[in-house]
């Protein structure tokens, strides 16, 4: 039996009590079959009935047994069988023989093609003629082109030739054997001409029941251009097209009926397209909830049908007033599923750059490969969706346009409540994941649909030499992050979605939580902290949902559960953090090292590590530092023997000096504070100088102590707090203190010597030696004056002032986040009061610090030149003027020359810094204007 037609119909005259008597509805048959996808114009062409079924009215095999039996036993008591004139057709199918067709008994059921015509049978399912056609022949052409095969060589050059010949001839035998049968048993159409309005009406009101169901009728067929095998065309609606003979006043009521069939067969193909699994759980929710209205769309048809049944005044009017409100409610479920679909469509724009693009707009071929990928999705194929040509509208995406439509169509009470429906039975699969991510930590997102995604490469090893930190930053992101709001060409919808090129599906926040998608991506990425460490998680109360509870995610209660478990998860992870890991105490064990807070230690190292660190970069030995660091650390007197983190500390060397590196920085980020600057060189400075010694760059100015640094490693979860970005931080601020440091050592151990030395101690009777001295003594003072302010600036004017201003921030910090961000902020500001940040300051006081350290180096040579000059003015007996002594006054005003230019400029460039962007370096102008330029004598 075909289930593209309902069976067993009662005619409008059977009394009401014979309808007890009747088969359950057909409609309800074919409402299921509907729902289940094959109701109409499926990739099959329509079946033809058995000769059996086709003429008893589409009995089943049992019941036809018992009416032949009931027929036989009236023959035999009435004792006489009339019998019908054979057909001409069957004669002549039947080679003459009136005995192949057995006519139908006297008073027996004759397979009528219309209740209105027989209203005691049923009616079989017609076939519009260019289907059969269709069918046919494409179902003969497979079986003649095996036949062919088996019976032609395929070497015979005229095999294509007679082949041809044989399907046109084949061709016309199969339709005019189809159009014979079809006759015979009654299947083609009456025609309209002659008939009555009244009997026409009641004709096409028995096709809608079919066509508002997506079924082909006799007089309403699709339209020659719809073919149901093609997605494409189903996804956008059938098409009918009236008999031309119906009367006028009846086709322009049956007009109004057609949008409803269009509308049907549309959302019916869009159900059938989405409901895989492949397209995410909700577009499956979705099609579930728009599935349950299509069923009670179903339900109204079989409702109607009935009452044309049963009530004699039924009439087409009457049908279009109860289906009319309908029309509304499915307009707009087509509206929403137009939207999707249109979706997959690429924008004029890029069609207009494609060769294989069509006139329409469309590309035709694009769309055909589409929905050739959904195909293959459904059959478990990678679906299309990641990319965005051809992806398939899912996840957040679909809860955007659903959120949209509900927001453009508040004005009318029915779109307002169908859209709110849709919305809510859509979005609990993404509240089932939401709420799961908020309470436990834990993301369970296989089609990713939803706004937070997990970078699954990347564990919490990653902190441990990551200098990027991509276990906090990248381990959990959004989707959406860093990506710009496009508006796409038209395609289908007024107002689209913002998807753009990569991004679509999960990566499209709803509007309505567009607000809170940082606090959802906080409170998942601190509980899954908790989790990594393997503390059991409680959610708090409220967290979960019952099995059978609608979560409305666009409603105020919902927006509280989310700031709730936000709060939870913080207050927990920073619980964690200050009370268990102690992070208080570790930030006070860095800052004691890389601050050179216990600067006994740190001194006692440079003592013990002098000839190692004086020695080029190459030679140096990073094993013997480190044991002399810890030897050093471990000093009974020393202040750090009592902390229990200096295991933690290492010893590192790098590829350059910390003037190259931040200037490199800085060229490249355009500045430094911020992730950025970090990222530019997020390798490391140790890792640098190993790629460089791998790669056979040697820099063989560059000494030890230029390159010396410290290290600090800390476990799991403090490494999100003091990740490698930070220690990157310290690194630089320390390497800056080491600076100064070394170059206040240098200068002193040059006063050192100049208050040592008998040759510089003692005043020399000549006067010009001794005016040269002097000048040497103030250029050194001026020198170690400069080096200790600027140290005394950075320790006491920056460092210490901004970690007291962190201490108390830390004493009352609320969350994990304002940690992270007061702690990179307080690092960062040490960064730029300490003049890190401006490139041109930055090389001016790496030039004063050359300056100092060579001068410091001159020291044993400018002994020297003391010690010969007297011996020559010795010789000379007195006689200075024999001496010449004009060169090392050349020299020593090279060295005052150059640290007065660059002394002055640098002065210049703090006082403009500091009255127009900096107002911390005023401390500092103060101090530095007190170093006066001494003038020539």
């Amino acid at each position: 039996m075909d289930s593209r037609r309902p069976v067993s119909r009662q005619s409008r005259s059977r009394p009401p009590s014979s309808l007890s008597m009747r088969p359950p509805s057909a409609l309800s048959f074919a409402a299921s079959s509907s729902v289940a996808g094959s109701s109409y114009g499926g990739a099959l062409p329509p079946k033809t009935p058995k000769a059996s079924a086709a003429r008893f009215g589409g009995l089943a095999e049992k019941d036809l047994q018992k009416i032949t039996s009931s027929i036989r036993t009236a023959v035999k008591t009435t004792g006489h069988r009339s019998r019908a004139a054979p057909e001409p057709e069957d004669l002549e199918l039947s080679g003459g023989n009136e005995s192949v067709r057995e006519p139908a008994p006297a008073g027996a059921f004759v397979a009528e093609t219309s209740f209105s015509r027989a209203p005691l049978n049923s009616r079989l399912p017609p076939i519009s003629p260019h289907r059969v056609a269709i069918a046919s022949t494409s179902s003969h052409a497979r079986k003649e082109t095996r036949r062919q095969r088996d019976e032609y060589d395929e070497d015979d050059p005229l095999a294509s030739d007679e082949e041809a010949s044989f399907e046109e001839e084949d061709d016309e035998d199969v339709l005019a054997t189809e159009r014979t049968r079809r006759k015979r048993e009654g299947l083609d159409k009456e025609s309209l001409a002659g008939l009555s309005p009244e009997l026409q009406e009641a004709l096409i009101v028995e096709d809608l029941l079919f066509v508002l169901m997506g079924i082909e009728g006799q007089y309403i067929e699709y339209d020659p251009s719809y073919t149901p095998e093609d997605d494409f065309d189903r996804l956008q609606g059938a098409q009918f097209v009236v008999d031309p003979a119906l009367e006028p006043w009846i086709a322009s009521v049956v007009a109004r009926f057609l949008p409803l069939a269009t509308y049907y067969t549309s959302i019916h193909a869009f159900v059938e397209q989405y409901s895989v699994l492949e397209h995410g759980v909700i577009n499956h929710a979705l099609c579930a909830a728009i599935r349950e209205m299509l069923r009670e769309y179903l339900i109204l048809i079989a409702q109607l049908e009935h009452m044309f049944l049963t009530s004699p005044t039924f009439t087409l009017q009457r049908f279009w007033f109860y289906l009319h409100p309908t029309l509304h409610t499915l307009s707009l479920i087509h509206s929403l599923t137009s939207d999707l679909v249109s979706l997959n469509l690429p924008s004029e724009d890029d069609d207009a750059s494609s060769d294989d693009s069509t006139e329409d707009g469309y590309g035709g071929e694009a769309m055909r490969g589409i929905l050739d990928e959904m195909k293959g999705a459904a059959a478990g194929i990678k679906s299309a969706s990641e990319g965005w040509q051809g992806g398939v509208a899912k996840g957040g995406e679909v809860l955007y346009v659903l959120a949209d439509k509900l927001e453009r169509t508040s004005g009318d009470p029915a779109a307002r409540e169908l859209y709110g429906t849709l919305l809510l039975r859509a979005s609990q699969p993404y509240v089932v994941i939401l709420l799961g991510w908020i309470s436990t930590g834990h993301l369970s997102d296989p089609w990713d649909e939803f706004i937070v995604k997990e970078g699954k490469g990347i564990n919490r090893g990653s902190l441990e030499m990551d200098y990027t930190d991509e276990y906090w930053e990248r381990r959990y992101t959004l989707r959406d992050k860093g990506a710009k709001k496009a508006t796409t060409g038209p395609g289908g919808i007024g107002r689209e979605p913002p998807r753009e090129r990569g991004l679509a599906g999960g990566a499209i926040v709803p509007s309505f939580l567009e607000p809170w998608k940082n606090k959802i991506l906080l409170a998942g990425k601190y509980l899954n902290v908790i989790r990594e460490c393997g503390i059991e998680i409680e959610p708090p109360e409220g967290a979960s949902f019952k099995a059978d509870e609608l979560v409305a995610m666009n409603e105020e209660s919902f927006y509280k559960r989310i700031d709730e478990a936000y709060t939870y998860a913080n207050k927990k992870l920073l619980r964690l953090l200050l009370e268990e890991q102690h992070l208080v105490s570790r930030l006070k064990s860095i800052k004691q090292y890389f601050f050179i807070d216990h600067g006994d230690a740190f001194t006692h190292f440079l003592d013990l590590a002098k000839h190692e660190l004086s020695k080029k970069r190459k030679h140096a030995s990073e094993s013997k530092l480190q044991s002399l660091l810890e030897l050093a650390l471990r000093h009974p007197s020393s202040a750090s023997a009592s902390d229990p983190f200096k295991d933690d500390l290492k010893v590192g060397l790098g590829g350059s000096t910390l003037t190259e590196w931040l200037v490199k920085i800085v060229n490249v980020s355009g500045a430094f504070s911020g992730e950025d600057g970090v990222d530019a060189l997020g390798t490391g400075m140790m890792e640098e100088g190993k790629k460089e010694e791998q790669q056979g760059v040697e820099k063989t100015t560059l000494h030890a102590w230029e390159a010396f640094t410290l290290d600090y490693t800390v476990k799991f979860p403090l490494s999100l707090v003091i990740s490698r970005k930070t220690i990157l931080r310290y690194q630089l601020l320390f390497r800056h203190l080491l600076q100064l440091k070394h170059a206040e050592r240098v200068l002193a151990e040059t006063w050192t010597e100049h208050t040592k030395s008998p040759l510089w101690r003692k005043r020399s009777v000549y006067p010009e030696l001794e005016s040269w001295k002097l000048r040497v003594f103030g250029l050194r003072a001026r020198m170690f004056a400069f080096v200790q302010q600027m140290y005394s600036f950075a320790v006491s004017g920056v460092l210490e002032v901004n970690w007291t201003t962190l201490e108390k921030k830390l004493e009352k910090v609320e969350t994990v986040d304002q940690l992270l961000r007061d702690h990179v902020d307080f690092l960062d500001t040490c960064l730029k009061e300490c003049l890190l940040t401006n490139e041109k300051l930055l090389t001016l006081h790496s030039k004063l610090l050359q300056v100092c350290t060579l001068f410091s180096s001159y020291t044993a040579h400018f002994t020297r030149v003391i010690a010969s000059v007297q011996a020559q003015a010795e010789a000379a007996g007195g006689d200075w003027s024999k001496v010449p002594f004009s060169k090392q006054w050349d020299f020593l005003d090279k060295f005052e020359a150059n640290f007065n230019h660059h002394n002055k400029t640098n002065l210049d460039r703090l006082t403009y810094h500091a009255s127009r962007e900096n107002a911390q370096l005023l401390p500092l102008v103060v101090r530095l204007t007190n170093l006066k330029i001494s003038s020539q004598p």
